[in-house]
């Protein structure tokens, strides 16, 4: 060890301790001295020797007593409380591990599911309501519809039962005749690939048209007939027949070949005035197409209603 400078009393350097320091408690004050203090503090006068303690600080006491006061707490830590910190933080970290993905699956739920459950189950259910009131409806009507035949009808009732079966407006019954006529047999191919010519041209495969049927129609109603229907659509004051595209349509039904037209009337005085002997030049034309039309009596057949549009403007005279 090197000489150690003697200090002089009253020369004592002042040493303050760290606030982190083991004696913290028992310090005075945690802050540096103020400046009157220091102000009223006698000072010395500088002699010689203070270069000489300023050597001796520097070799014998390189290290601020500050510095050296925050090296009193580091003392290691027992296993029972470096093993304790270290699970406490594991068990910390699982807990909110867990509660994490449980608000992260909250938050990927789609509340819209139950809703959408909900929902269907409640349709479910109007739906079977509404079915249950159309049946009571249905009977309710068909019970009207008996009272109403047993009763004795007037003239006006009977009147307009009779323009509502010509309209079309109701369901009917009785004996005609079955007409069918089908597109020739080489159309099939033509079908197949979507696109059936309409039309007479020389070049063009000939097929039943639009044209055809309200001839045929027209050549009933003339005949006598008093409800006709094509491939089960009735038709009525407000039924068209058209061609739209590629198909033909009753009103909005499209149809296909065969065409099944079903008249009710005379069965007779129908397959007579349809006939091929009462008609020859119709029956020609189709036969030179391919088109053979066939005419078959029924004894009783029924016409289902046409559907009929709600009058707005017109009103009873």
């Amino acid at each position: 060890m090197p000489p150690v400078q003697p200090i002089e009393p009253g020369h004592e350097p002042v040493r303050r301790r760290a606030v982190f320091s083991r004696g913290w408690a028992s310090i005075e004050s945690h802050h540096a001295a103020s400046p009157d203090k220091l102000r009223a503090r006698p000072r010395r006068r500088r002699g010689g020797d203070d270069s000489l303690q300023l050597i001796d600080d520097l070799i014998n006491r390189p290290m601020d007593q500050l510095y050296s006061d925050s090296r009193l707490v580091a003392k290691p830590d027992s296993k029972i409380v470096y093993w304790g910190t270290r699970i406490i933080v594991f068990l910390i970290c699982i807990v909110v591990g867990f509660f994490g993905c449980q608000f992260v699956r909250l938050l990927n739920t789609d509340p819209r599911k139950q809703v959408r459950a909900s929902l269907a189950n409640q349709l479910v259910a109007n739906n079977a309501h509404v079915d249950a009131l159309d049946k009571d409806i249905a009977d309710l009507r068909r019970q009207v519809d008996e009272q109403s035949k047993s009763a004795t009808k007037s003239p006006i009732e009977q009147v307009v039962e009779e323009n509502e079966a010509a309209a079309g407006a109701t369901p009917v019954e009785g004996e005609g005749i079955v007409m069918t006529i089908a597109d020739p047999v080489a159309a099939s191919s033509d079908a197949a690939q979507g696109s059936l010519p309409r039309d007479g041209a020389s070049d063009r495969l000939r097929v039943v048209t639009d044209a055809d049927l309200q001839l045929l129609v027209c050549l009933l109603w003339r005949a006598g007939a008093e409800a006709i229907s094509i491939n089960g659509n009735r038709l009525g004051v407000e039924t068209s027949i058209r061609t739209a595209g590629n198909s033909i349509l009753v009103g909005t039904t499209p149809i296909e070949s065969p065409y099944r037209i079903q008249a009710i009337g005379d069965r007779n005085a129908l397959a007579e005035v349809m006939g091929e002997r009462t008609l020859p030049t119709l029956y020609s034309d189709f036969h030179k197409a391919g088109m053979y039309p066939q005419i078959d009596k029924a004894g009783t057949m029924r016409l289902e209603a046409a559907s009929v549009g709600k009058l707005t403007y017109a009103r009873r005279s």
